[in-house]
Order: C-alpha cells, then sequence, then structure tokens
C-alpha cells in the first residue's frame, strides 16, 4: 500500500471479491421472503435489489457507492429489532447501533480486499450518511433504499400498519426522493391498496 492509502491491486478485482463476499454473508440471513415467484434470504434480497435500483439511478455509479448498495444492511438479522424498546427512541437507537455494525462488517471485507483507507472512507460515509442530502452518490443510495423498500417490503407491512401509521411512514419515505425516483417509484407493479395508500401520502 502506497503513502495515499490506495492499493495496488487491480479495482476490479476487488471489487467483485467484495462484492461476492457481501452476497456470501447476507445470503446466511435464516429469515426468506417470497419475491416474484421465489424464496430468498431477506438481506441478501435486500441488496440485490437495491444495487439493481442504484445502477437505475446512476449506471456510472462510483465504485464506492456500488460497494455500500451491497453492505448497507450486511448481516441486519444479527441485532434484531426486538433487541430494542418498542419506542421512537428505540427505534433510533437500533438504527444507530446497525449503521455502525453494518460499516465495521463492510470495513472487515474491504480491508481484506485491500482497499485503500481513502476507498474505506468513502464506502463508510455513505453507509452512514454522513454527508445526505448534499452528497450525491448519498441521495442515490437513499432512494434506491426507498424504491427497494417500496418494491419488496411495503406490501407486508400494510396488514400490519394502521393507515395513519402507514401513510406517515409512507410521507417521510416520499419527502427523502428526488424527482427521478419517484417517477420510477410510479413504475413499481403494486396493487390496489398499496396504490392507495401512497395517493393518500401525496395528497
Amino acid at each position: 500500500m502506497g503513502v495515499t492509502g490506495q492499493s495496488t491491486k487491480d479495482t476490479s478485482a476487488k471489487v467483485e471479491a467484495a462484492l461476492r463476499r457481501f452476497d456470501d454473508a447476507n445470503r446466511r440471513d435464516p429469515r426468506s421472503v417470497e419475491f416474484k415467484g421465489g424464496t430468498f434470504p431477506r438481506e441478501y434480497l435486500h441488496a440485490q435489489k437495491l444495487h439493481e435500483w442504484v445502477l437505475k439511478l446512476a449506471p456510472g455509479a462510483s465504485v464506492a457507492l456500488r460497494l455500500a448498495s451491497r453492505s448497507n444492511a450486511i448481516c441486519r438479522w444479527e441485532i434484531p429489532r426486538e433487541s430494542y424498546p418498542k419506542t421512537t427512541a428505540g427505534y433510533h437507537a437500533w438504527r444507530k447501533k446497525l449503521q455502525k455494525f453494518h460499516t465495521e462488517r463492510a470495513v472487515e471485507i474491504l480491508k481484506d480486499e485491500d482497499f485503500g483507507d481513502d476507498e474505506i472512507a468513502r464506502v463508510t460515509d455513505l453507509i452512514l450518511m454522513k454527508h445526505f442530502p448534499k452528497d450525491l452518490d448519498a441521495q442515490i443510495l437513499e432512494d434506491a433504499d426507498c424504491l427497494t423498500f417500496l418494491e419488496t417490503k411495503f406490501h407486508d407491512y400494510i396488514p400490519q400498519w394502521d393507515e395513519s401509521k402507514t401513510i406517515r411512514i409512507l410521507k417521510g419515505t416520499l419527502n427523502k426522493m428526488t424527482p427521478a425516483a419517484k417517477s420510477l417509484a410510479s413504475q413499481i407493479p403494486l396493487n390496489a391498496a398499496a396504490r392507495e395508500l401512497i395517493r393518500k401520502a401525496i395528497a
């Protein structure tokens, strides 16, 4: 490693190796989810769809953004929501702990794959959303996360939440999204109940 903290190892090889290791970690999720006729480990599906949305929003996405998109929720099941109080404060404490945990897991793999200090710091900043929304890559990552939620998880939450809570969460989600992401969201195939809730949230 040189004085700048950058590795001399081929970048494309490093990226592919890191992505494979992120995927291998997420495939160990004991929770499964049904999606479009298939069954997937929950966080593995999340990472794959998040990465797909990132590339739709930014076909020339930076290396750091691609890496962050596949590791921003790595091994999330290891710190379940139930381990924190069912309160707003408990939720925020859980999310803060998760960000630190995801960052540590991602950094371990990136170091093993010979990424430099500057490269690792950039991925870390994105996972932690340090400069959102001014950082364009952080905004793209947030857009992709919101789109992934709408595509893969929203239907499952509708029966669990009352309407007022659902609309409140949708408002928060939509308010964080750029016009480009909202346009893509309108193309996601949702059932009538989901579309009506989104209409109410927008209204």
